[in-house]
């Protein structure tokens, strides 16, 4: 795996070993990326506040500061999956742009001072067909952790059934066995 795009364009990313992660693909990254960049219901990535939520080794949140967003709050359990983000951080000297949250993301609490102002961009991937995405939405509402433009982008698989109460579905895509929504509150 690697970097698509950005200034970090070309760089690796160490991802887990082992199964317990399922990182984003080049191919979907690229284009979840595209899609970002070109709706008119995106915020710019320029100078945007993101999170990783189910970070795994990172790719979403790596990919996002590469291509201009100013902070990445990586939410990630597994010690493996941390250890990889912590790696990816490091070798591509991003620390002060990033935070890395050692929480279970269906409890999510994000302290005041590990922010930089509301989300723009939340980006979720968690293991597939378990629904773990219901209450992490529940959580930001909670919190009012999304931006007022700000957009939420779920990866989950092709055949999950998604029904996201309090939220518009600005894109509805599918690659291979991935889809991913693009939301707003």
């Amino acid at each position: 795996m690697r970097i698509v795009s950005g200034k970090l364009r070309g760089r690796n990313i160490a991802t887990p070993s082992g199964r317990s992660t399922r990182p984003t693909s080049d191919q979907t990254r690229e284009s979840v990326f595209n899609i970002l960049k070109h709706a008119e219901w995106a915020p710019p990535l320029e100078g945007a506040i993101v999170a990783d939520i189910f970070a795994g080794s990172g790719a979403l949140g790596l990919e996002a500061v590469s291509r201009g967003a100013d902070f990445c709050l990586f939410v990630e359990t597994e010690p493996k999956a941390r250890a990889a983000i912590r790696a990816n951080i490091e070798k591509m000297r991003i620390s002060e742009d990033t935070r890395l949250h050692r929480y279970d993301a269906t409890k999510l609490k994000i302290a005041p001072g590990n922010l930089r102002g509301k989300f723009t961009h939340i980006f979720m991937d968690p293991p597939y067909n378990k629904g773990l995405w219901k209450p992490v939405l529940s959580r930001l509402l909670q919190q009012d952790l999304l931006a007022e433009d700000g957009v939420i982008i779920l990866e989950d698989s092709v055949d999950a059934e998604i029904e996201p109460r309090g939220f518009e579905i600005m894109a509805d895509k599918s690659w291979g066995a991935a889809r991913v929504l693009f939301m707003r509150a």
